[in-house]
């Protein structure tokens, strides 16, 4: 993406399966552009993503990004918002 925009992995598939969340996270990061962000929206159910998505961004990313939790939804999800160096 060449702008800043969002990905909704709380729902369907994603609410029971942490992998899928973790590689359609780093998925969308591919796919953003360098100097946008962005917001991984992630299932109530497995908690804060700084938890377990830091980790797996850390190993594939290192230093080429930087990510910051943002809050929990009214919906009961979470934001976890990537961006791109």
């Amino acid at each position: 993406m060449t702008k800043d925009w969002s990905i909704d992995l709380e729902h369907g598939d994603y609410e029971h399966n942490i992998s899928l969340v973790i590689e359609e996270g780093l998925n969308a990061i591919e796919e953003t552009e360098r100097g946008c962000y962005v917001n991984l929206v992630t299932p109530a159910n497995f908690g804060n993503p700084s938890h377990y998505l830091a980790e797996a961004i850390n190993l594939k990313y290192e230093s080429s990004v930087s990510y910051r939790f943002i809050d929990q939804c009214g919906c009961g999800g979470y934001v976890f918002r990537v961006w791109k160096k």
